[in-house]
């Protein structure tokens, strides 16, 4: 078989992924912090555009509109004569009679006439108060035409490495030990646990490895109780060193925290050689500590969370679903400042093609509101029974019945639901929760929610008495009469993900707790 090269004309097609269509699939799935920041760096290299003031008007540079910095300029600004006429003219309205004149004149256009507010005192009296007045300009924000801010007088909220800051001084007196004992401060976690090795971190800073151990033991004695422990057990032995309570029945037992978190109280008495009352006192002694030392401390700034779609009852008894004008990002083109400049001639193509990018993020903006509306309508439609009744009703839903709803892509849906909240009478949820595994039903009945089956066995477990504890198999039972089809290790799974201990388990803490009470 001869070898040629030969030239074939095919045609095909196919999608070509632009830089700007990936970048319009990726505002969809950006939440509003993220969308802020890329606007704001658009607006920062992009001159045609500009964020909008309250009234909707862009801003210029100097925080006025366009038709707002042509219209403070007098009609001949060339001359001084317009000028003096205006100020003439603001003379004679507000001080043409002048003295109190004027100031009765003000008080009545602005109806800040405060002599009948008190007709049975009399006139007001005058206070004066210099020295109040001074500190009050003084503070920050109180300039002229400015409001002052309250966060200026709150009292700031002391970190944990702050508050350890304080006391160390005062027990290690030496300069080394101090080096040491910042190495170990910036190598704590936000509950106040010391995530290093004693060993590298004595090696790393030249030191022996009886200084260090001597340096964290008097770290270990300040406050809070419990503090740069390396383990759950140490920080409960710190806290209860320091109460004179770590006796060794106590230390048996914070040894043995694997069988207290089983409940495995006949093999605690036998370990610690105590009867069940004793192991009753030392089992609430143990409650009343604290396992996270450093979480009363602040250890970052946390941001509420805005939705973006909000949704209401109508008065025609069905749902009005908006998005949130908060969260809308605002930005406009400023196609004058294009017309000018670009009938100079100059800058054309750069100035052309930021008007490209800038009517491209625009459209891409609006796209995005729509499909955010567009799929929040759909899943309110979808979970109507859900908003009225409670979770109880959240019907089974995913991403495919939802985008053939709305005539788009599965992909789309996906992006669009990532990171955005809806806000409900039911309270606040992300899109994501809508979206849960259909479960059977029995004898053929409507399918359930696996959010709603997973409430249902929560609410029956909370219901239990430490008497009649439920087992996954009475669980399945009830269930079933319920209509619900589950079997028993989809029960057991789900009671895992919810953080549920076996039904052995609850019936010894039930028993436990039960009894602590009684005393």
């Amino acid at each position: 078989m001869a070898l040629s090269a030969n030239l074939f004309l095919r045609q095909t097609q196919s999608l070509v992924m632009t830089p700007q269509l990936m970048q319009s699939i990726q505002l969809l799935q950006m939440t509003h912090f993220e969308l802020n920041q890329f606007i704001a760096m658009e607006v920062e290299k992009n001159p045609l555009l500009e964020f909008p003031s309250n009234d909707g008007e862009a801003v210029g540079e100097r925080g006025e509109s366009e038709d707002e910095q042509y219209a403070h300029q007098p009609e001949d600004a060339g001359s001084d004569d317009g000028y003096d006429n205006r100020a003439e003219a603001l003379s004679s309205d507000w001080y043409d009679n002048g003295g109190s004149a004027s100031t009765s004149r003000l008080n009545d256009e602005l109806d800040a006439n405060y002599t009948n507010v008190f007709p049975d005192d009399g006139a007001p009296q005058r206070l004066d108060a210099p020295e109040l007045v001074s500190q009050w300009k003084s503070m920050p924000g109180s300039g002229e035409g400015a409001d002052y801010d309250l966060d200026d007088f709150v009292a700031g909220q002391v970190s944990l490495r702050d508050h350890l800051a304080q006391q160390i001084p005062f027990v290690l007196p030496d300069m080394a030990d101090r080096l040491i004992a910042q190495n170990f401060v910036d190598q704590l976690d936000d509950c106040g646990y010391l995530q290093a090795d004693i060993v590298e971190a004595g090696e790393r800073l030249g030191t022996s490895l009886a200084q260090a151990e001597r340096v964290l033991a008097t770290l270990q004695s300040l406050d809070p109780p419990g503090v740069f422990a390396r383990s759950l057990a140490e920080c409960l032995a710190i806290q209860l060193r320091q109460k004179d309570r770590y006796d060794p029945a106590m230390q048996v037992l914070v040894e043995n925290l694997e069988l207290l978190a089983r409940r495995d109280f006949a093999t605690l008495k036998r370990l610690c050689g105590v009867d069940e009352e004793d192991l009753l006192d030392m089992l609430g002694e143990i409650r009343q500590l604290n396992p996270k030392p450093g979480s009363g401390f602040e250890a970052g700034v946390s941001e509420a969370i805005m939705p973006d779609v909000v949704v209401r009852a109508s008065s025609d008894g069905g749902w009005l679903v908006e998005l949130n004008p908060d969260t809308l990002p605002r930005v406009l083109v400023n196609q004058s400042y294009f017309s000018r400049v670009t009938k100079n001639g100059e800058d054309h193509a750069f100035l052309s093609d930021c008007l490209q990018t800038a009517n491209w993020l625009t459209r891409s903006l609006d796209q995005r509101a729509k499909t955010i509306m567009k799929v929040a309508s759909e899943i309110v439609r979808q979970q109507d029974a859900f908003l009225l009744h409670g979770v109880d009703y959240l019907r089974p839903l995913n991403l495919k019945t939802v985008a053939e709803a709305i005539k788009m892509h599965e992909s789309t849906v996906s992006r669009v639901t990532s990171n955005k909240y809806m806000l409900t009478p039911r309270g606040l949820f992300e899109l994501k929760y809508f979206f849960t595994v259909s479960i059977s039903a029995v004898a053929g009945g409507d399918s359930h929610s696996a959010e709603a089956v997973r409430h249902k066995i929560r609410a029956l477990i909370l219901q239990e008495s430490p008497e009649a504890v439920l087992s996954d198999d009475d669980i399945v039972d009830m269930l079933k009469k319920g209509g619900v089809d589950l079997a028993r290790r989809t029960v057991a799974k789900y009671r895992e993900a919810m953080n549920i201990a076996s039904s052995v388990q609850r019936r010894r803490e039930k028993r436990a707790l039960a009894k602590v009470a009684g005393f």
